[in-house]
């Protein structure tokens, strides 16, 4: 009797090693165009950008898909991952809009799975989703309230020690900024950038009740910015985090076959406005 007890116990115990050596299977979500400008809001070229810096990590199975509406099949693929990143327009009205999908995104947190979203992804127009987006995210921004602006952002780390942050030192970027977000009081902020003399929060992570994580960002209204080591950088070992996956202490390796980073085959220009012609430059 006690062999087989020793003999069952060992037999389970392989088995959660198994599991947890399995994949993560990561759900990577775009969109086409929103109707912004050419090299904002480029969604689905970001998504197909993390694809390639999550190649390097074997431990994760990502699948990228295009979650324009209708998004029938959404709640069976969300069903079969252990985790989602957004990179959609109006994420919490997105989320919440079709009741299936909804359910689906909170069955994925029931579980301990794992959610990312990043700029447009956070909030919504109509104030009617904040409370919504604020359960599995932690922060979110939607109703009149809300408030953005485009600058160049000098970003702070709020815990330096935090893994997301492994080797991410303070910097600075050009950006749209979403601040005075909706928040839950059991975050963590992670980056904040001064704004009127306020430092604004612009990403955070989310150890929820449930178990699972939650990270945000919301930076990277310009599809240049994924040519910034930092970003790549910071968003990647967000994913990681909410995979609950190891970062390594000096940082996950942020190079990338440039071919990745281009839109229609060619790289955009920096973020930020083009430099002012002098007498001496002018042609």
């Amino acid at each position: 009797m006690k062999r087989t007890l020793t003999f069952l116990i060992a037999c389970f115990a392989l088995t959660l090693a198994a599991v947890d050596a399995a994949p993560r299977k990561l759900l990577i979500v775009g969109q086409g165009s929103d109707g912004h400008p050419p090299l904002t809001h480029e969604f689905m070229p970001g998504a197909r950008v993390l694809e390639a810096l999550l190649k390097s990590h074997p431990d994760i199975h990502s699948t990228v898909v295009n979650g324009d509406e209708p998004w029938t099949d959404g709640p069976k693929l969300i069903d079969d991952v252990d985790g989602v990143v957004l990179l959609v327009t109006q994420g919490a009205m997105w989320m919440q809009s079709d009741t299936n999908r909804f359910a689906a995104f909170k069955r994925l947190a029931a579980r301990g799975g794992a959610i990312t979203a990043l700029h447009w992804s956070v909030g919504a127009k109509d104030a009617q989703y904040i409370e919504g987006q604020l359960g599995l995210l932690g922060a979110t921004r939607g109703g009149p309230q809300r408030k953005y602006v485009v600058s160049q952002g000098d970003y702070k780390r709020v815990d330096p020690k935090h893994p997301i942050l492994t080797a991410i030192p303070d910097f600075t970027a050009y950006d749209e900024h979403y601040y005075r977000l909706d928040r839950r009081a059991d975050i963590q902020p992670l980056l904040t950038v001064k704004i009127d003399n306020v430092d604004e929060m612009v990403s955070w992570a989310f150890q929820r009740e449930d178990g699972g994580r939650s990270f945000g960002f919301v930076g990277l209204h310009f599809h240049a910015n994924w040519q910034l080591p930092v970003y790549r950088r910071l968003v990647t070992q967000g994913v990681l985090w909410t995979l609950k996956l190891p970062i390594p202490g000096s940082g996950v390796a942020t190079d990338i076959n440039p071919d990745a980073l281009k839109v229609d085959g060619k790289l955009p220009p920096p973020a930020g406005p083009a430099p002012k012609k002098t007498a001496a430059t002018a042609k």
